[in-house]
């Protein structure tokens, strides 16, 4: 999978240092995937959760989440900003 923005999860770590091993092991685990569907991601993330159209991945047991669109036709995974988080649009 293609994960687009990495730059967001550098602006997160910054923000949250403690955050930077497990979101580090959650990427090397999404940028080597080749999911086809959410079936095959949650047999690698079992707890994550579909959420409208986005994805709620839980990151140090549930400390953080990472919210992003999977889109298993194209193997990329678009990362939300706290900005788009905040506006609670992800939602929908």
């Amino acid at each position: 999978m293609r994960v687009i923005s990495i730059r967001k999860i550098r602006e997160f770590v910054e923000l949250y240092p403690k955050s930077e091993s497990a979101l580090i092991s959650w990427h090397t685990i999404v940028k080597r995937a080749r999911w086809e569907n959410m079936a095959e991601m949650k047999q690698v993330f079992p707890s994550a959760d579909l959420v409208g159209r986005r994805t709620v991945f839980n990151i140090m047991g549930g400390n953080f989440r990472l919210i992003a669109r999977v889109n298993y036709a194209r193997k990329t995974v678009f990362i939300l900003t706290h900005q788009e988080y905040d506006r609670g649009r992800w939602k929908e």
